[in-house]
C-alpha cells in the first residue's frame, strides 16, 4: 500500500472541524454587515472601515505569527493539534460576542465595538484554523491524494456553509418567536449556538486525527521575519495568492450583497434562504466532479474553468428586473457549479507550493505559508465587506426602506458586472500556473535527492 494514502475514516474526521469553522465564516460573509446595518443600526461605511482596520493592523501579523509558531512547536500532541485543542473554546466564546454588541452605537463607539469584537474573534479563529489547515500537506505528500483529502474536507465545509448561510436568520427568527427576544438578542443567541457547534467540531478533529510522524521534519531555523519574507519569493505561491485574492474578493462581494440584492432589487426576501441553499448545495454536489476534472487537466486550468463559469452566471444578474424572477434560481445553480472549483483547487494547490519552497530552502514551513494564506483570505473577506459598505453609502442606501434607483444601481453593479470582472481578471494566472502533476513529481524527487545527499 502507498504510504502516502490516508484512511477514508481519517479523511472524514479531519474534515469535521471545517464544518464548524465554515458555519462561522458563512454567517459573517453573508450577514455580519447586515447585522451591523439593519439590526444594531451602525453606519455601513463605519462598520466596513473598522473591519478593514483590524485586518491591516493585528491580523496582518497574527496569521503568519501563529503559523510560524506551529512550525516550531514540538509536543506530545504534535505540531498543530495543541492550537486546536486550546483555541476551540475561545473561538466559540468570541463568536457569541461578535453578534452581541449594543444597539444604536454611533461614531467612534461603533468603530471601537466592531473593531474589538472582530479582533477577538479573528485571533481565536487564527489560532484554530491556521494550524488546522497546515496539517493537510503533512498528512500526505501525494499530489492526487491531497485533492481527495481536500474534497472530503470541503464537503464538510459546504455543509457548514449551508448551515451558516441558511440558518443564521432562520435561527435568529426562531429565538425571536419562541422567546419573544428582540432582534439583537436573537442574533446574539444565534452567535452563541454557532459558537458551541464550532467548539464541538474542532474538538472532534483535534482528539481523533493524529499527525503523521515525519522524522525528516525538523523545526524551522529561519528567523520569523525572514521566514515570512521568503514566502514572497516563491513565484507559484505569489501567482496562486493573486488569483485567490481576486476570486475571494469577488465571492465576498457576492455573498455580502446577496441579501441586499434579493430583498431590495428582486423583492424576494422570503426566498433568500432558498437561493443560498441552492447555490451551496450545488457547490457541494460538484466537488467530486471538479476533482475528476483536475485529474485530467491539472489544478490550475480546472480552477480557471470554474471561475469562468461562475463569472458568466454572475454578470447576468445585472439585467434582472426590479421584481421577483425565477432566473435567480438558475443563476444560483450555474454559479454554484463554477464556484465549487474554488472550494477544491486553492486548498489542494497550496500544499504543492510548500514543496516548491522546500526544494529551495530545505525546510518544511507549512505553518508560515498557511498563515500568510489565512491572512490573505481574511483580508479579502474584510475588504469585500468594507467595499460593500462604502458602495451602499456612496449610492445612498437606507436600511429597511424602499431604495432609490441610484441605490439599486449600485447594488446591481457590484453584485453583477464588477464581481464578474474581477473573476475574469484572475483567469490568466491560473491557466499558466507553473506547478502541474508532472512538475510536482520532479519536485519531490529533487527534495529526496537533496535529503539523501545531506
Amino acid at each position: 500500500m502507498n504510504s502516502e494514502k490516508i484512511a477514508t475514516g481519517t479523511k472524514w474526521l479531519y474534515g469535521v472541524a471545517d464544518m464548524g469553522i465554515a458555519m462561522l465564516t458563512a454567517s459573517i460573509q453573508f450577514f455580519l454587515l447586515y447585522f451591523y446595518t439593519d439590526v444594531v443600526h451602525i453606519d455601513p461605511a463605519m462598520a466596513g472601515m473598522a473591519l478593514l482596520a483590524g485586518k491591516l493592523s493585528w491580523d496582518a501579523l497574527n496569521d503568519p505569527l501563529f503559523g510560524y509558531l506551529s512550525d516550531r512547536t514540538r509536543s506530545r500532541w504534535g505540531r498543530r493539534r495543541p492550537y486546536m485543542l486550546f483555541g476551540a473554546i475561545p473561538l466559540g466564546l468570541f463568536a457569541w460576542l461578535l453578534y452581541s454588541i449594543p444597539e444604536g452605537l454611533g461614531g467612534w463607539k461603533a468603530f471601537v465595538a466592531v473593531f474589538v469584537t472582530y479582533l477577538l474573534f479573528d485571533t481565536a479563529h487564527t489560532i484554530v484554523s491556521t494550524p488546522y489547515y497546515a496539517m493537510t500537506p503533512e498528512l500526505t505528500y501525494d499530489y492526487s491524494e491531497r485533492s481527495s483529502l481536500t474534497t472530503i474536507r470541503m464537503g464538510f465545509s459546504v455543509v457548514g456553509y449551508v448551515l451558516g448561510a441558511a440558518a443564521t436568520t432562520a435561527l435568529a427568527g426562531l429565538f425571536q418567536s419562541l422567546f419573544h427576544w428582540t432582534s439583537k438578542a436573537s442574533f446574539s443567541g444565534m452567535g452563541a449556538t454557532f459558537g458551541v457547534i464550532a467548539v464541538i467540531t474542532v474538538m472532534t478533529t483535534a482528539f481523533n486525527v493524529k499527525e503523521r510522524k515525519r522524522p525528516e521534519l525538523v523545526p524551522s531555523a529561519m528567523p520569523p521575519v525572514k521566514a515570512i519574507l521568503q514566502t514572497f519569493r516563491n513565484r507559484p505561491f505569489i501567482q496562486l495568492m493573486a488569483a485567490q485574492f481576486l476570486s475571494s474578493f469577488s465571492f465576498t462581494l457576492l455573498t455580502t450583497l446577496l441579501p441586499y440584492y434579493l430583498i431590495y432589487q428582486l423583492k424576494m426576501e422570503s426566498q433568500l434562504p432558498l437561493v443560498m441553499l441552492l447555490m451551496l448545495v450545488t457547490i457541494g454536489i460538484f466537488l467530486y466532479p471538479w476533482k475528476r476534472v483536475s485529474d485530467r487537466i491539472n489544478k490550475g486550468p480546472s480552477y480557471a474553468l470554474g471561475l469562468f463559469i461562475a463569472g458568466l452566471a454572475v454578470i447576468a444578474t445585472f439585467f434582472y428586473p426590479h421584481a421577483p424572477t425565477p432566473l435567480i434560481f438558475v443563476t444560483a445553480v450555474v454559479a454554484g457549479i463554477g464556484f465549487s472549483g474554488q472550494w477544491v483547487f486553492p486548498w489542494s494547490m497550496l500544499p504543492d507550493v510548500v514543496e516548491f519552497d522546500q526544494a529551495v530552502t530545505g525546510e518544511r514551513r507549512e505553518g508560515v505559508y498557511y498563515g500568510v494564506w489565512a491572512f490573505l483570505g481574511k483580508l479579502t473577506n474584510a475588504l469585500g465587506i468594507a467595499v460593500t459598505g462604502w458602495v451602499l453609502r456612496l449610492f445612498g442606501y437606507v436600511a429597511n426602506a424602499e431604495q432609490t434607483p441610484t441605490a439599486l444601481l449600485g447594488i446591481r453593479l457590484f453584485f453583477g458586472p464588477v464581481a464578474a470582472g474581477v473573476l475574469i481578471v484572475s483567469l490568466p494566472l491560473l491557466l499558466w500556473y507553473p506547478i502541474t502533476r508532472a512538475s510536482h513529481a520532479k519536485l519531490l524527487q529533487e527534495i529526496a535527492r537533496k535529503r539523501e545527499a545531506g
